[in-house]
C-alpha cells in the first residue's frame, strides 16, 4: 500500500476548506454548519433574517468555528449573485455549497393556492439551480473541484398517506431536487465536482413543528424502524461524508437519514 494513502482522520478533515450554507441560521442548516466547522472549514451562512444569523454566528464562534453570515432571500433571483459575490469575497473561493434553504405549505391539492405553489418551487428547487449554477461557474468549474450537497426530503421519495400531510408542492419540489442532483452530478463530474443529496425524515424544526403537533412525535417515531425521529446530531455524519474527501468517489446519490422510514 502506498505511503500516500490518507488516514480516515485526514480524509474527513476540512481544514483550509470553505463552505456556503443556505438556510443556515437554525435547524438542519446550523447542524450541518457545526459539523463542517468542527472539522476546520470556514463557514458563511445565509438566510433571510439577520437577527437569526447573528445568533447562529455567535453560537458557531462559541464552538471555535470561523463563521460569518450574509442575509439573502433566495426566493428572489436577484439575491443570488450578490450572495455568491460576497461569499467569494470573504472566503476567496467556495469549496462546499450546501443548498438547504426551503419552505413548505400545507393545503389540500384541490385547493392549494398557486401563489403558495410558486413560493415553494422558487425556494426549494429554482434557488438550488441558481445557486449551484452561480457557484459552479464562479468558483468550482474553474478550479476543477467542488462539493455540492442538496437537502431533499423523504417526502420527495414517495407520496403522502391518507390523513397525513397535504403538501403536494413541497413533495413535488423535493422530488425535483432528487433528479436535479442526479442530473447535475452527471454533467459536472468531468470538473471534479460531486453532487449529492441528503433526504431527511422528521427532525424537530420550525418547518416541521406543525406536522409534529398534528401527527404527534410519538406516533411518527413508532413508524420508524429505529423508533425515533431525528435529533441535533443525526445529519452531521452524512453532511461531513459528502463534503470531505472521504466521499470523493460518491456522486449523484440520495442518502435518506430517516430512521429507516423510507426502507419499509
Amino acid at each position: 500500500m502506498s505511503n500516500n494513502v490518507r488516514t480516515t482522520q485526514q480524509l474527513f478533515n476540512l481544514a483550509g476548506k470553505t463552505a456556503l450554507i443556505t438556510g443556515g441560521s437554525r435547524g438542519l442548516g446550523l447542524q450541518m454548519a457545526e459539523a463542517l466547522g468542527e472539522q476546520g472549514a470556514r463557514i458563511v451562512l445565509s438566510s433571510r433574517k439577520q437577527a437569526d444569523l447573528d445568533d447562529a454566528v455567535a453560537h458557531l464562534k462559541s464552538r471555535g468555528i470561523d463563521a460569518s453570515a450574509i442575509a439573502a432571500d433566495l426566493s428572489k433571483e436577484s439575491a443570488v449573485t450578490p450572495l455568491v459575490d460576497e461569499a467569494i469575497a470573504r472566503l476567496g473561493h467556495i469549496d462546499i455549497l450546501i443548498n438547504n434553504a426551503g419552505a413548505t405549505w400545507g393545503a389540500p391539492a384541490e385547493d392549494h393556492p398557486v401563489e403558495a405553489w410558486d413560493k415553494v418551487m422558487n425556494l426549494n428547487i429554482r434557488s438550488i439551480f441558481l445557486m449551484s449554477q452561480a457557484v459552479g461557474k464562479r468558483s468550482m468549474i474553474p478550479r476543477k473541484t467542488g462539493r455540492i450537497i442538496n437537502i431533499a426530503s423523504i417526502a420527495g421519495l414517495s407520496g403522502n398517506g391518507p390523513g397525513t400531510m397535504q403538501t403536494i408542492a413541497y413533495n413535488t419540489s423535493k422530488g425535483a431536487v432528487v433528479n436535479f442532483t442526479r442530473t447535475l452530478a452527471g454533467e459536472w463530474g468531468v470538473y471534479g465536482i460531486t453532487v449529492n443529496a441528503i433526504a431527511p425524515g422528521f427532525f424537530p424544526s420550525k418547518m416541521t413543528h406543525g406536522i409534529l403537533d398534528q401527527l404527534g412525535e410519538e406516533k411518527l417515531a413508532k413508524e420508524a424502524p429505529l423508533q425515533r425521529i431525528g435529533d441535533d446530531e443525526d445529519l452531521k455524519g452524512a453532511a461531513l461524508l459528502f463534503a470531505s474527501d472521504a466521499g470523493k468517489h460518491i456522486t449523484g446519490q440520495i442518502l435518506a437519514v430517516d430512521g429507516g422510514v423510507s426502507a419499509v
